[in-house]
């Protein structure tokens, strides 16, 4: 285990190191004002999860992970692009405790640079060497597309009160689950892995993404405030639909419902106050047992999907140490 532990931060030690590089020659090119907002985001830090799972996929397969690294700097690039311009739609002020691009240099800065990732991501994805390279180019670019479309549904459910647990389910799916399964499956492909591998890898990973974000949902609500690293009940406060709340509102009886709809219509509160009622609700409406459920339902359709993969099972050690490492993450 420590084998496989050491192997996957020798990756990620692998990846951060070409990253930074790149990202200071990005940073010293002109018009300043462009890129170092670019360098400046790439420069923020975060787990490298998706880029790492580019590197791991293609190392699993029988493949060279510095010839998928041009691929993995093109996920992690188009990832925190997608964080930028997410920022900015969410008035966020600070990321992972810095300011975001838009409060430290400007919005019209932080728009024209993030249009500048989302491009430069194919500058480095079409440098991959790898017999399969439009598949892959294929395969990224229907993700760029289905990411999109999973943040426009997430904004459109800010102003509705009956979205689905399965309207819910799709719009991660597309917004978190499809970049995770595309960084394995561009990994797979450049190590010419067969299709049926391929494939599995990809499931494993949409599965590993819905539970990964049924877990956030959970962390904002139930997690340590300490190990957590931010409020709290933000997503409460903030009327987000999650798993939680969709569920909360399907299940609430005739008399609690009012109550949790009256707390999403409320323009002035208490955050606290809000917080303890709405979770009060949950707690009666057994929301988080269910979400619970849900993330292992989800974790075990991974596992099934990793069974399918043609490799040697002791290589398969890696992915589910990988996945363990995600369902038991505290922030």
């Amino acid at each position: 285990m420590n084998e496989t532990t050491d192997r996957l931060k020798a990756l990620q030690t692998q990846l951060i190191d070409h990253l930074s590089t790149e990202a200071k020659n990005i940073g010293e090119t002109g018009p300043v004002n462009l890129y170092q907002p670019i360098e400046y985001t790439l420069n923020m830090g975060g787990k490298r999860l998706r880029p790492v799972m580019v590197l791991l996929a293609n190392e699993l397969f029988g493949g060279n992970p510095e010839d998928a690294m041009n691929a993995a700097l093109a996920v992690e690039i188009f990832h925190n692009f997608t964080l930028l311009h997410d920022d900015i739609m969410d008035n966020a002020d600070m990321r992972r405790n810095k300011p975001s691009v838009h409060k430290k240099y400007s919005e019209n800065i932080a728009i024209l640079s993030g249009d500048a990732m989302s491009i430069m991501a194919y500058r480095y994805l079409l440098k991959t060497k790898a017999a399969r390279l439009n598949e892959i180019i294929s395969l990224f670019t229907e993700t760029a597309i289905e990411v999109c479309e999973g943040q426009q549904y997430d904004m459109d459910f800010e102003n509705r009160l009956d979205v689905t647990v399965e309207e819910y389910l799709e719009m991660i799916r597309l917004k978190t689950a499809v970049l995770l399964a595309c960084s394995f499956k561009m990994g797979a492909l450049s190590a010419n892995a067969s299709n049926s591998d391929a494939e599995n890898i990809y499931q494993f990973g949409i599965n590993l993404g819905l539970a990964f974000q049924l877990q956030d949902d959970l962390l904002d609500c139930y997690a340590d405030q300490d190990k957590f690293g931010k409020r709290i009940g933000g997503d409460i406060v903030a009327n987000k639909k999650t798993f939680l709340l969709i569920n909360a509102m399907e299940l609430a009886s005739e008399k609690l419902k009012p109550k949790l709809t009256d707390w999403l219509q409320q323009d002035s509160f208490d955050e606290q106050e809000k917080i303890a009622a709405v979770k009060a609700i949950y707690q009666e409406t057994g929301v988080k047992e269910i979400c619970e459920k849900a993330i292992n339902d989800y974790y075990n359709k991974a596992l099934i999907s990793l069974e399918q993969i043609g490799i040697d099972e002791n290589k398969k050690t890696i992915l589910q140490l990988l996945a363990k490492s995600i369902m038991e993450r505290e922030h």
